[in-house]
């Protein structure tokens, strides 16, 4: 890697450099066709709850390898979400966008022609390999490549394009299962996985990674393609060179993770990652027709409401990305988590009390859950992907990322794997109000251990880790402001 010295020259001449008319468009459009990985990953996700029965039928499954079915995606995902770190510093993050597309194509014709139940597991594990790849790749790719001011609202497309994914997994899996059979619903999802792949390569770079491996001029020529002045280029391409100035190889990968001025992004980032997919959500995305109909709603009627879940989610992700460079990551989360809290004690409570069919009890559990669905999809669903992508210094952004990312899903395996047990030990009531405590311990952890990063760089947010300014405020105010 480049490393930039003291004595490092002047900047390019700027005029040297042409700035493109359409560089506004030309950032927007990146960020959206990277984004629809989150679709992928999304729809790759949903699409085997509807498709599960029919796999079942074909391959005659008993419950171990419906679940096996299920979660081998995870497993992969996991292993994806470190090994691509590794690629996206080695070749890019552009590159690395590329390669996990390359995934999803090959792995979702790979499920659709499985043969048998185990080509199918090895092809899910195999297609997991794209999701996690894509969680820890995309986001700082996105954020690598936006300005301060609307990196939020840009790498918050991931999350909306995931909502995207789900519903249409959801309304395929509703509306389209008997008349399609699962391997064309499986192997649909080639198409905008190949789409990307073929666009990327018309894309630009991230800026950042470029400074480091390829040099000012060519971090410049990238720019150019995605900043609408010289003045704003100028500024940021001085700020990269002056946080790549003598990077030490003990603050780089996984050496670099082990510094104590990292250990408060550390501990903020992979704590809110550890929230997000731990607080009870992933349950309802999973599992939300089965305690339904548990609870005693048909078998249509849990479909259905399953289908709110998936509506709710993508409303609130898409309010949540429109609002987050204004209200900020951390306000945003403390102002929705309360209302998390709140919404599981209420169908906790619900479902305790065993409401009779039809009655106002039993509508109340539909209220409380899609209230819960606005409140965790509109706040730290908003921000958990977003933190890992922008708390962490360029020098170890890649490994960082993978660690964040793996994070996210091994906490998601954790919850997928572990929730009908706990329903089976403590009542779903009681599942329910376990959830509640986890979302009040995330308000706890970030009132007091995540910092406002809106409006600050992603250089400010460097320095304010080396000069120990990463705290929370008391105003909430951002740390550059500090």
């Amino acid at each position: 890697m480049q490393n930039f010295s003291p004595q490092a020259p002047a900047l390019p001449a700027l005029s040297d450099f042409e700035v493109s008319d359409n560089a506004g468009r030309t950032l927007w459009l990146a960020a959206a066709v990277a984004a629809i990985c989150g679709g992928l990953y999304g729809y790759d996700t949903g699409i085997i709850s509807g498709a599960l029965l029919l796999i079942t039928q074909d391959f005659h499954l008993g419950s171990l390898y419906q679940e096996l079915v299920a979660s081998a995606i995870l497993a992969g995902a996991v292993v994806g979400a470190v090994g691509t770190g590794w690629l996206s510093e080695r070749y890019g993050r552009r590159a690395s966008v590329m390669i996990v597309t390359a995934v999803f194509v090959t792995g979702a014709l790979a499920c659709a022609a499985a043969p048998d139940v185990g080509m199918l597991i090895a092809a899910r594990v195999y297609l997991g390999l794209g999701v996690g790849g894509s969680t820890q790749v995309v986001p700082m790719y996105i954020s690598e490549l936006a300005p301060a001011a609307r990196r939020g609202k840009l790498v918050t497309l991931f999350n909306v394009a995931i909502g995207i994914g789900i519903f249409l997994a959801n309304i395929i899996g509703f509306s389209a299962r008997d008349a399609w059979g699962w391997r064309p619903m499986i192997a649909i999802a080639a198409l905008p996985a190949a789409f990307v792949f073929v666009s990327m390569f018309f894309l630009p770079k991230s800026p950042r990674w470029t400074a480091e491996n390829e040099g000012l001029d060519s971090a410049i020529a990238q720019l150019t393609r995605v900043r609408t002045s010289r003045k704003e280029i100028r500024k940021e391409i001085r700020k990269i060179q002056e946080a790549s100035d003598n990077v030490a190889d003990e603050n780089r990968g996984w050496r670099g993770l082990r510094q104590p001025w990292v250990r408060p992004a550390l501990v903020a980032a992979l704590g809110v990652a550890f929230f997000t997919q731990c607080g009870g959500l992933e349950m309802m995305i999973y599992y939300a027709p089965t305690f339904l109909s548990d609870a005693g709603f048909g078998h249509s009627s849990a479909l259905l409401a399953s289908l709110g879940v998936s509506v709710v989610y993508l409303v609130m992700t898409m309010l949540g990305s429109a609002i987050v460079d204004h209200v900020g990551r951390r306000r945003l989360m403390l102002i929705m988590g309360p209302g998390s809290v709140v919404s599981l004690l209420g169908l906790g409570l619900m479902f305790a009390l065993h409401p009779d069919k039809g009655s106002v009890g039993s509508w109340m559990i539909i209220v409380f859950l899609l209230m819960f669905m606005m409140f965790n999809s509109g706040g730290i669903q908003v921000v958990g992907w977003l933190l890992g992508a922008e708390m962490f210094p360029l020098s170890m952004r890649g490994t960082a990322t993978s660690l964040h990312a793996a994070t996210l899903w091994g906490s998601d395996l954790l919850v997928t794997s572990t929730a009908l047990t706990l329903v089976n030990l403590i009542s779903l009531g009681g599942t329910m109000w376990f959830y509640a405590g986890v979302n009040l311990a995330s308000v706890v952890f970030i009132f007091f251990l995540v910092p406002e990063t809106r409006g600050a760089s992603l250089e400010d947010i460097e320095t304010a880790l080396h000069e120990g300014r990463f705290r929370p405020t008391r105003g909430h105010t951002a740390i550059v402001e500090a």
